[in-house]
């Protein structure tokens, strides 16, 4: 059994997809346990994110506990609400469009708001497995062109030129 997709086997030369983290090229025609990968790759997710929230509540308690300045509680919970809102608003959104060239000033705040990142890739799994919109795009454009440059043509070209000098 092959594991590339049964649409690749055109040709040596034609494109191949890009696999995606965890699914491999099991996108293209959905198969290899694709929907139980991604049942169990967005409820892993959703539940690393509800960890995550569990943990930021522990350090908060620390913080009440310490007697830590109220101002400092409140500007943390303010900067992870903020940091997970941005996180999950852009990786949300990298997957239905390219990323901007910014995305690397980004990181920092990714990492702080690592409870949106988790979140936005669970729910996203819930759809379809996170950036498959982007690459299935990309590939059937790729395909096509592919096609295109391959197909054989029929008759005389010279003759086509005829014909449709012949309609005007």
């Amino acid at each position: 059994m092959s594991k590339e997709p049964q649409s690749v086997a055109e040709g040596d030369d034609a494109p191949k997809p890009e696999p995606i983290r965890f699914y491999g090229t099991t996108w293209v025609d959905r198969s290899g346990l694709y929907p139980v990968r991604r049942f169990a790759l967005g409820l892993a997710a959703v539940s690393l994110a509800v960890v995550g929230v569990v943990l930021l509540r522990l350090v908060y308690e620390g913080l009440y506990i310490a007697d830590s300045a109220t101002w400092l509680t409140t500007l943390l919970v303010l900067a992870f609400a903020i940091c997970s809102a941005v996180a999950f608003n852009r990786t949300w959104s990298s997957y239905k469009r390219p990323a901007p060239g910014d995305e690397h000033a980004f990181r920092s705040i990714k990492a702080i708001g690592f409870v949106g990142v988790l979140l936005a890739y669970g729910i996203r799994s819930g759809l379809e497995a996170p950036g498959e919109q982007l690459r299935r795009t990309a590939y059937e454009q790729e395909l096509s062109q592919y096609r295109r440059r391959t197909t054989k043509r029929s008759g005389n070209p010279s003759r086509r030129g005829e014909k449709g000098r012949r309609r005007r």
